[in-house]
């Protein structure tokens, strides 16, 4: 079969490009979904906890990824600014993961512990009085937006029939544990918890 018949025969092209993909889908994809290193947790990776969970949402729901990745790649200039490179058994947990393209700010996969929970506030609120130059939109609605536990428990219960090990317990306090928080409280805690567990490794 020549290449001209193929390049003149719209359908005949569309139905071999996705045969291609497919095969190269598979190839790809297959592998990765049999190996114990893509879809196990690392050691110290756990599911959310409620407060963190509704603050993940949050970061979510603000585009926070369209600006800051959550992925550090295996070059030294990443590994030295930011620390470990990231690994598939760091982001069992996360739906949809957060690896990001961008870097209008800073990466953000290993942030926990090394800014304290008031400079994250004042960075949140109004970013331009930490960091003058910067280009961060403020959001200080979040800081009077409470929790809503009741959606907080629904969604990690979710997450358990996905295959998050959530027990009845933990859902069952999901409520209680973000009860008086706002979702500023939440993404902060969210964002403190990023890398920690891959960087006491």
């Amino acid at each position: 079969m020549s290449h001209e018949k193929i390049e003149k025969n719209v359908s005949l092209m569309s139905i071999l490009i996705v045969i291609v993909i497919s095969i190269g889908g598979l190839v790809e994809i297959v592998p990765l979904m049999a190996s114990s290193s893509a879809t196990q947790p690392l050691e110290g990776i756990t599911p959310y906890p409620a407060l963190q969970l509704a603050g993940r949402d949050v970061y979510v729901r603000e585009g926070c990824y369209g600006c800051h990745s959550q992925q550090i790649r295996p070059f030294r200039s990443e590994t030295e600014r930011y620390g470990p490179y990231s690994v598939a058994g760091e982001f069992v947990y996360d739906r949809p993961f957060q690896f990001g393209s961008k870097r209008t700010g800073p990466d953000l996969a290993r942030v926990g512990g090394r800014y304290s929970n008031d400079w994250h506030r004042i960075h949140l609120v109004h970013p331009q009085d930490l960091v003058p130059d910067s280009n961060m939109p403020s959001y200080p609605w979040l800081a009077e937006t409470p929790v809503d536990g009741g959606l907080v428990a629904r969604k990690m219960r979710a997450l358990k029939l996905l295959g998050d090990p959530y027990t009845d317990e933990q859902i069952a306090a999901a409520p209680a544990a973000v009860e008086g928080k706002t979702e500023l409280d939440a993404l902060i805690a969210y964002l403190q918890n990023l890398g920690t567990a891959r960087s006491a490794r």
